[in-house]
Formats: C-alpha cells, structure tokens, sequence
C-alpha cells in the first residue's frame, strides 16, 4: 500500500481545435469500485462503461486498503457521523482502484457514477442500475480535477501511471 508523499504529476493536456473553436482538457481521474461492487461481480461491467464511453485506463489495481489509507482518503468527512462506518466498509473487502483520463474525465465520470444515494440517481447511471443503499453504492469517483490529484496520490505512485497510445483516440476525438 501507498501513500502518497507528494501529489504525482497529472497530466493535462490542451488539444487546440481549429481557429475560433473551443480546446479540450485530456484529464484523469481516480475511480474506484467499493467492496459491495466487487463482491457482486460488478467490475467488468463497470470498466466496460468507462471503455465504451473511450476513457483510457492508465492504472488499475486491487488493494484491499488500510485503515490509514481509508481515514487519509475520506479525511475531508472525517466529522460526519458516517465517518467511522465508512472506513470500516471500505476496509472490509477488496477496492478496484483506477485512474482513467479523457476529456472531461472528471465531470463525465460523475454523471455516469449518478447520485451518492442510488435511490436518486437516474436510469442509466451506474449507481441508478446497480446500486440501491446509500450506504452500499457500488462506486466512488472524484469529483474535482484537484480532488482527482490528491486521491490518485494517496492511491497511486507516480511510476504506477502508465503513458500509453489509445490507437482507437483517433476515433473518439476530433
């Protein structure tokens, strides 16, 4: 297990369109599937849904994680009454943790993650279809690019984060 000294370079990348269009921000994000996902058998189905939509994997792994690392990941709600439960469910089982990248990575992800509460999330959103208890939500994803940064440094080493060619890119971006 890591944590992560410093944050790891994360990279963003502008890819200018032609004169008087707007640019695309290539960013990455950290994603990771909770033990409830896991222990149902969800994480093909919920990689698949990345793929399809043409992010890029550049990090994967399976990490059954610490108390230090939960209590360092969720150290934002560390004065919620929830605070304790949560790190003992994440602890409980193995994560799938990931960082993919794309354009708008981090907000797109979000909106096919849906709604904390799966009850209020849309059809077609991963927690819409596969979650039910909020408590029980299949899925985490950042939800700032600098959120993003921080959570793929407490998750991630640097060197862990590989910089490959998407051969199909050319079929997903302008």
């Amino acid at each position: 297990m890591f944590l992560g000294s410093g944050l790891p370079r994360v990279r963003v990348q502008t890819a200018r369109k032609s004169a008087g269009q707007t640019t695309m921000q290539m960013e990455r994000t950290f994603i990771a599937i909770k033990p409830d996902g896991t222990n149902r058998g969800l994480i093909g189905e919920i990689i698949a849904r990345f793929e399809k939509k043409g992010y890029k994997l550049v990090a994967m792994k399976a990490v059954k994680p610490s108390k230090e690392l939960a209590e360092t990941h969720y150290d934002a709600l560390k004065e919620k009454p929830f605070f304790g439960p949560l790190v003992e469910f994440i602890c409980s089982g193995l994560v799938i943790a990931m960082v993919w990248e794309g354009t708008g990575v981090v907000k797109t992800g979000r909106q096919m993650i849906g709604a904390t509460n799966p009850l209020e999330s849309a059809p077609g959103t991963i927690r819409g279809d596969l979650g039910i208890d909020v408590g029980r939500n299949v899925i985490h994803g950042s939800d700032a690019v600098e959120t993003a940064e921080r959570e793929i440094g407490i998750w991630f080493k640097p060197e862990e984060l590989v910089d490959w060619d998407q051969t199909v890119k050319q079929w997903i971006y302008e």
